[in-house]
C-alpha cells in the first residue's frame, strides 16, 4: 500500500474554541458503524444525554435550529469529548479536517480547505507544496478499477502540479496548460485511445506548449465578454446547490450586486483596479496563493476520474473554484472600501470549501453543471 500526503499535513493543529468558526455546525455529522455500536452500549451517567442527541435511523448527530451539533457547547467545545474523552468521538469528528481518497493499493491523505486553520496554513505558505510517500506491504484488489488509466492520471497530475509550480510562467499560463492537458487527455479517452494519453503527457512537457498557452492567455485577457460571462456563470451556478450556511448566500448576493450588476464594462473596470491593487498593495502574493489552491484541488480530485473517466471536468472544477474565490475577494475588497487582508481571503476560501466539499450532493451537482455547460475548452 502506498500512502501519500502533502508536506504540510503534520503542521496542522486544531485551535478548538479559539477557532473563528466551528466544524460542528452547518452540516450533518455522519456516525460510523463502530461508533454507533459503542454509543448504544454506553453505560455511564452520560448515556441519557448521548442517546437523546443521536438520530439512530439516520446515523447522525441531532442539530438545533441553527444547525449546531447537539454536543456543541456555547464555548464551541464538544460536550461528549469533555465527558467521555477523545476516544468517544466518531470517525468523522476524530479525523476532520483530515481527508482520505482511496484507490487500489493507494491512500492519499489531505487536509480539508473547509477548516479555517487549514485555509490559513495553505494560503500563508510561500514554499511549493511537496508530497511525502510511505509504502507498506499491505495489498488489496478492487473491482471495476483500471490500473493503467490510474497510472496515466497519476502521471498527468504530477505534470500538472509541476506546471502549476513553475513560477517562471504567469499563473494564467500555468492554469491554461493544465486545462489543455486535461482536454487533450479527455479527447483520447472519448475516442477510446487510452494508450495515447502518454503521448499527450509528453507533449505538454515541451516548450512549444508553453508558448501556445501564453498566446491563449493573451487572447483571453482581451476578451472582456468571455471573462465576465465565465465569472458570472460559475457564481450563479452555486445557487443551484443546497445552501448549508446563510452567510454564504449573503456573500454570493453581494458579489452579484457589486461585480455583475452593471454589466461587463463596469466589471472590467473593477477587476482592472482590483488586479492592480493586488499587485501593488496586497501584503501576500496572490499568484502563490492561486498556485496553492490549484494544487490542492488537482491533488484532491483529479485522479477520481479513474471511476468515471471525466478527466476534463475535474480540472475545470479547480479553475471554477479559483475563479469564484478570486471574484468573491474582489467583492469583499469593494465592501471593505478597497482593503483586503489574509483573514478575508482565508474566510472566503474555507466558506467555499464548506459549501462544496462537505456535501456530496453539492459536489456532484456542481461537477455535472460544469460538465453540461461546457464553459471552458469545449
Amino acid at each position: 500500500m502506498l500512502y501519500t500526503r502533502p508536506d504540510y499535513y503534520k503542521e496542522f493543529t486544531c485551535t478548538a474554541e479559539q477557532c473563528e468558526d466551528t466544524c460542528c455546525a452547518g452540516w450533518q455529522i455522519v456516525i460510523d458503524s463502530a461508533s454507533m455500536k459503542k454509543y448504544r452500549g454506553e453505560k455511564s451517567a452520560y448515556k441519557k444525554k448521548l442517546h437523546r442527541s443521536i438520530h439512530w435511523l439516520q446515523k447522525t448527530f441531532k442539530q438545533d435550529k441553527e444547525k449546531r451539533c447537539a454536543f456543541l457547547t456555547e464555548e464551541n467545545l464538544c460536550d461528549m469529548y469533555l465527558n467521555l474523552g477523545e476516544k468517544s468521538l466518531c470517525r468523522t469528528c476524530r479525523q476532520y479536517p483530515r481527508h482520505m481518497e482511496e484507490f487500489e493499493n493507494v491512500r492519499e491523505a489531505s487536509l480539508s480547505l473547509s477548516c479555517p486553520e487549514v485555509a490559513k496554513l495553505l494560503l500563508s505558505r510561500k514554499e511549493k507544496v511537496k508530497f511525502q510517500y510511505r509504502e507498506t506491504e499491505e495489498e488489496e484488489e478492487w473491482d471495476d478499477f483500471s490500473p493503467f488509466l490510474y497510472s496515466q492520471l497519476v502521471d498527468a497530475r504530477e505534470l500538472m502540479i509541476e506546471l502549476l509550480q513553475n513560477r517562471k510562467l504567469s499563473i494564467e499560463n500555468r492554469i491554461v496548460l493544465c486545462l489543455g492537458l486535461a482536454y487533450d487527455m479527455q479527447n483520447r479517452i472519448d475516442a477510446d485511445e487510452l494508450f495515447g494519453c502518454g503521448d499527450v503527457i509528453e507533449n505538454y512537457r515541451k516548450q512549444a506548449y508553453f508558448s501556445s498557452a501564453g498566446r491563449k492567455v493573451d487572447r483571453y485577457r482581451k476578451n472582456i465578454k468571455a471573462q465576465y460571462q465565465f465569472a458570472h456563470r460559475v457564481i450563479e451556478d452555486l445557487y443551484q446547490l443546497e445552501l448549508l450556511k446563510e452567510e454564504w448566500d449573503m456573500l454570493l448576493q453581494e458579489a452579484q450586486v457589486r461585480l455583475f450588476g452593471k454589466g461587463e464594462d463596469v466589471y472590467a473596470e473593477i477587476m482592472d483596479e482590483f488586479s492592480e491593487w493586488i499587485q501593488t498593495e496586497y501584503q501576500w502574493d496572490w499568484n502563490i496563493q492561486c498556485e496553492q489552491l490549484m494544487v490542492y484541488f488537482i491533488y484532491t480530485y483529479f485522479c477520481g476520474a479513474v471511476y468515471d473517466e471525466r478527466i476534463l471536468v475535474n480540472a475545470e472544477m479547480a479553475v471554477a473554484a479559483v475563479s469564484v474565490i478570486w471574484n468573491l475577494m474582489a467583492a469583499t475588497w469593494l465592501k471593505n472600501e478597497k482593503q483586503l487582508d489574509l483573514e478575508d481571503v482565508c474566510s472566503i476560501a474555507y466558506r467555499y470549501s464548506r459549501e462544496l466539499e462537505h456535501s456530496d450532493e453539492n459536489l456532484k451537482r456542481y461537477w455535472n453543471i460544469l460538465d453540461e455547460e461546457k464553459l471552458l475548452f469545449r
